[in-house]
């Protein structure tokens, strides 16, 4: 009896799914190393694979050595964890890793950044230019810039880039 052919679907589940287990050997590698305890969650949403590093008791004290000021060291290690995959599979991977619920602490500052500004620019008619971001943190102000019904694009370069966000012109 001969297997249905995978769907397209399927396969790229199976990616995410390769993707998530070869980035969380990687890091239970490192949390060995570092002599960390952490539990490592993966999970496939909206085309991403999102590793998440929590303890079971909550105390995430430990982790915050891997978040680093600002979420500099998450940052780093995040990229690590892709070249890991990269090397591994040689796709590029735009995993998402979370250490201490730190990502979606900020996701939820983002949030408030975001709804800030677009009242802002609804009131004055006013760009706004926001802080410098990273890529994944302007993706996310993006969005939520696109469903408010108004304009936004990244501007600058490096450490300083950063949104502007605008009313739509007529």
């Amino acid at each position: 009896m001969t297997e249905a052919p995978e769907t397209p679907d399927a396969a790229l589940e199976d990616n995410f799914e390769d993707e998530g287990d070869i980035a969380a050997d990687y890091l239970e590698e490192l949390l060995d190393i570092a002599d960390i305890d952490g539990d490592i969650d993966i999970e496939v949403r909206n085309g991403r694979t999102y590793l998440s590093v929590v303890t079971e008791d909550g105390n995430n004290e430990d982790l915050q050595a891997l978040v680093g000021k600002n979420g500099e060291v998450l940052d780093a290690l995040q990229e690590l964890v892709r070249l890991s995959v990269l090397a591994t599979t040689g796709q590029r991977t735009r995993l998402i890793l979370d250490i201490a619920e730190f990502r979606a602490g900020r996701q939820q500052a983002l949030l408030t950044i975001a709804e800030t500004a677009i009242a802002q620019v609804k009131e004055t008619g006013q760009e706004v230019h926001l802080e410098p971001l990273g890529s994944y943190e302007r993706k996310l102000i993006h969005d939520i810039v696109a469903t408010h019904g108004l304009y936004s694009e990244s501007e600058g370069s490096g450490p300083g880039r950063h949104i502007v966000i605008a009313p739509v012109e007529d």
